[in-house]
């Protein structure tokens, strides 16, 4: 199936797998690039020197264009940046809009640049700036997430720029990349979906849980970093939507230490990258410093196991999401919904009219 998309990244089906931390490695990556999807490789949660290396071993696996994610925001973008260009990634995706200098510095050197964003006003602004596509996530997907439905920001969107729009927010088959196509997009990105793959490494006991899930179990809070976040309820994101500010921040204080050991960053290193994820919101100190260790919550249950004291980013698909296929068996079935379901169209457009 080519759209715009799949001609400008160089893959044969308009499916997007998403950057998420801790899950979107050289493993995921590989495998969604294999079975002719745009695997994204996640580098927030890796160090400089690790990302070279995850890139590096994501072309060992395959020969087909993938893609690195990348905070716009960190102090490192620059270097994260350099690496892209020196190893020849294909795609730099962002989950918070690159500047206009970042944009043209990518292009210059042929890559790809596709911002992820909320609102149409972004997608313009970054479309304005040189931006190859956009990737729309609408209010039903995972992790950090806005209020507007998908259903209702994706047109919005197409009818504001003329790059190639891919939509995110509540995806999960076939049915649903027609959907999209018929709102005027070139595809589909899918976070919770390819997490729950047999090539994922997330732990067989956190599958579980997302498997277990209605989609009454997924949340929306701020209680984690004080801006809205989806994901599973667990007695983690009970306990700080409980919690006084004083035990918050004293919570906040013992993961920070925890995420500084595994990131090497220093505490004022910290609490400016904590500072930087505001966005313009009050916080209080112990939602600065969880946002600047938010990835450690990640990491206690993607890597660790420990779903009693991480958070489970969701998007509210998983509570309609039942087995956990290979991203080969994934992409296939796919493709074969959406088939079927524009044969369905097409079978509807020609029936004889009553009468």
């Amino acid at each position: 199936m080519e759209t715009a998309f799949t001609r400008l990244v160089g893959v044969r089906h308009p499916l997007v797998q998403t950057g998420m931390g801790w899950v979107a490695g050289p493993r995921l990556v590989s495998a969604t690039a294999n079975a002719g999807a745009l695997g994204v490789l996640a580098s927030a949660t890796m160090t400089v020197e690790q990302l070279r290396a995850a890139v590096r071993e994501v072309k060992s696996r395959t020969d087909a264009p993938f893609g690195v994610n990348l905070r716009a925001d960190a102090g490192d973008a620059r270097e994260r940046v350099r690496i892209i260009v020196e190893e020849g990634v294909k795609v730099a995706s962002f989950a918070l809009a690159p500047s206009r200098e970042l944009i043209a510095e990518l292009k210059d050197a042929g890559v790809v640049v596709v911002p992820s964003i909320g609102a149409k006003r972004h997608a313009e602004k970054v479309a304005a700036w040189g931006a190859d596509a956009v990737i729309v996530q609408g209010g039903e997907g995972g992790g950090h997430t806005g209020d507007v439905a998908t259903t209702v920001l994706l047109p919005q969107v197409v009818d504001a720029v003329d790059i190639p729009v891919v939509a995110a927010g509540g995806f999960h088959d076939g049915r649903g990349l027609v959907a999209a196509l018929a709102y005027g997009a070139a595809g589909v990105a899918m976070g919770t979906r390819f997490l729950l793959t047999s090539d994922s490494t997330v732990p067989d006991a956190v599958k579980a849980k997302y498997l277990a899930a209605t989609v009454k179990d997924v949340t929306v809070t701020t209680a984690v970093d004080g801006m809205p976040h989806r994901m599973l309820r667990s007695e983690l994101v009970t306990a700080l939507e409980r919690s006084g500010r004083v035990r918050a921040l004293a919570q906040a204080v013992v993961r920070a230490a925890s995420f500084r050991k595994v990131s090497g960053l220093s505490w004022p290193r910290m609490v400016r990258d904590g500072l930087a994820m505001k966005h313009g919101r009050s916080l209080s100190w112990s939602q600065v410093l969880l946002a600047a260790n938010t990835p450690m919550l990640l990491k206690a249950s993607m890597v660790d196991g420990r779903t009693d004291l991480g958070v489970m980013a969701s998007g509210q698909v998983a509570g309609l999401i039942e087995d956990l296929p290979s991203c080969a068996e994934l992409v296939a079935r796919v493709m074969a919904e959406a088939e079927a379901a524009l044969e369905e169209l097409y079978a509807f457009r020609t029936l004889p009219t009553p009468g």
